[in-house]
């Protein structure tokens, strides 16, 4: 039995009420320590890493909102790769939880928590899904995050990479990604890839997140295949919310501007003088001048007659 199936027949046998279940890490010390990724979700402090039943020496625990992982190079794919070449991590898993809070946020939630902190939309990313990584189904953020650290030219050919949902209440675990199962159907499609040198794995550089392509049945599981089909119908709901966003965001833009003429023109009514109604102006036409009597010719003598 190989540790990861040593954790799961554990931890069932633990939540179902046996008192003798347990893990004994010593049979296992070649696959330890073992590299553990989660949420930083509070609720989990009480959990880890008592829920795979590893001791704390044995066990390197990196976590961040969500345990996202955004791409086979980002930040947290830095902090894996070194938690294997520094610290010595022999496996690694990604841990999803039930009730996230993170895939429970949308993006007009998280515009409107970031506007309560005095953060305009304006000084966030434009495409707050792909940097902030919200999600809409913790069991496709797990399988997706196990993707990208499998397809990661940073992290060795030969270090299994699992996924798991735990549940929040009991602490039961639920086994998505089976990297064991991974590795072999890797290695049996083609054997050469645990040789390759790291040289030929950059030249998956540079790479676009967008046209990343990940071969089918890679994951080994019918039931991961299923649920990864349910993730891109997800996907597609997120991106429909997000234009639905959008518009919402354009629609309380036009609302305010309405809001502030509506403003301006009644402090304009209030602080404008009071004007009396002029009187109607008239018009006077103007008399034409009296005229002068022309004054009659002085009378002419008679012809004939001589004075």
């Amino acid at each position: 039995m190989r540790l990861l199936e040593a954790i799961i027949d554990a931890n069932h046998r633990a939540v179902a009420g046996d008192d003798q279940a347990g893990l004994h890490p010593a049979e296992f010390a070649e696959s330890l320590p073992i590299i553990a990724l989660t949420c930083i979700d509070p609720r989990l402090n009480r959990l880890m890493p008592d829920v795979l039943g590893i001791p704390e020496d044995r066990f390197i625990w990196l976590r961040n909102a969500g345990n996202v992982i955004t791409g086979p190079l980002s930040s947290t794919m830095r902090s894996l790769a070194l938690a294997c070449a520094v610290k010595g991590g022999r496996e690694i898993v990604i841990i999803g939880h039930t009730d996230c809070l993170v895939g429970k946020t949308s993006m007009m939630d998280l515009t409107d928590r970031f506007k309560r902190l005095g953060v305009d939309r304006t000084q966030l990313p434009e495409n707050l899904t792909e940097y902030f990584g919200l999600f809409a189904s913790e069991r496709q953020n797990v399988l997706k995050a196990a993707e990208f650290v499998r397809a990661s030219p940073l992290i060795g050919p030969r270090v299994p990479v699992h996924g798991l949902l735990v549940d929040i209440q009991s602490g039961r675990l639920e086994w998505l990604v089976n990297g064991y199962q991974v590795l072999e159907t890797t290695s049996s499609t083609n054997p050469s890839t645990s040789a390759a040198p790291l040289d030929a794995l950059m030249q998956m550089l540079p790479f676009h997140l967008g046209e990343m392509k990940f071969p089918e049945g890679k994951i080994g599981e019918l039931a991961g295949q299923a649920q990864s089909i349910v993730g891109r119908v997800e996907d597609a709901a997120t991106r429909a919310e997000q234009l639905v966003g959008k518009a919402g965001e354009f629609a309380a833009k036009v609302g305010n501007l309405a809001e502030q003429a509506t403003d301006w023109l009644k402090e304009v009514r209030v602080h404008a003088p009071e004007t009396k109604p002029r009187p109607p102006i008239k018009i006077q036409t103007p008399k034409p001048p009296a005229r002068k009597p022309i004054p009659a010719p002085p009378p002419r003598p008679p012809q004939g007659r001589k004075p």
